[in-house]
């Protein structure tokens, strides 16, 4: 398999990325979801991300930003990593802002929303994915979402689900493409968007 320059595979990431933000919106409007006056934050979510080429991308994002804003995203990251290290310590799951929300800045948005994660742009609405072993993974969305699609139930209306195996195949095949045979030999991917960013950009070489 030949090897992809990385703004070829960032361009077939993002390819990717919208055909997740087009199911998911189609998803979200069948159920109604809106994260409008919800009172949660998804940004507490403890999520670990897997994969070289998103870690990449999302460094590519760090890249643009204005010094200032890049140093600040360091520092809250640095914070993170230490406070999640103290909770799993004491057997807590961590439920910490996410060092990339802008909070009131712009009303909990991403800082890098353009090149934020596929869990990140995923988590919300219900989605299944059927593991190379043939098993099939349930998530059944945010809290919201199960309201909404329970209430969609009891009027015997079947929710949406978003299919992620067709997604997560095509990451995994672009994740081959741009990392290289090296893949097979480099530590396994399993962290925070903090301790991603902490790390730096992934060494691929």
């Amino acid at each position: 398999m030949k090897k992809k320059t990385p703004k070829a595979a960032f361009r077939k990431l993002a390819a990717i990325y919208t055909r997740m933000a087009d199911g998911y919106a189609d998803a979200a409007q069948a159920i109604g979801l809106s994260c409008e006056g919800c009172t949660d934050n998804c940004c507490y979510s403890f999520f670990q991300h897997h994969t070289y080429i998103e870690w990449a991308y999302l460094w590519e994002g760090l890249k643009q930003l204005p010094d200032a804003q890049r140093t600040l995203f360091e520092d809250r990251s640095r914070e993170y990593v230490e406070q999640a290290r103290q909770d799993l310590q004491r057997g807590e799951r961590p439920h910490i802002m996410c060092p990339l929300n802008l909070g009131d800045e712009g009303q909990g948005r991403c800082g890098l929303y353009e090149h934020r994660l596929m869990i990140c742009r995923m988590h919300g609405v219900p989605n299944v994915m059927t593991r190379p072993d043939g098993r099939s993974v349930d998530f059944p969305g945010c809290w919201k979402c199960q309201e909404l699609t329970g209430d969609m139930r009891e009027q015997d209306r079947q929710p949406p689900v978003v299919d992620r195996t067709p997604l997560y195949s095509d990451l995994a095949r672009l994740e081959m493409e741009f990392v290289g045979p090296k893949l097979r030999s480099l530590p396994k991917v399993d962290h925070t968007i903090a301790e991603m960013i902490v790390l730096g950009p992934p060494a691929l070489r």
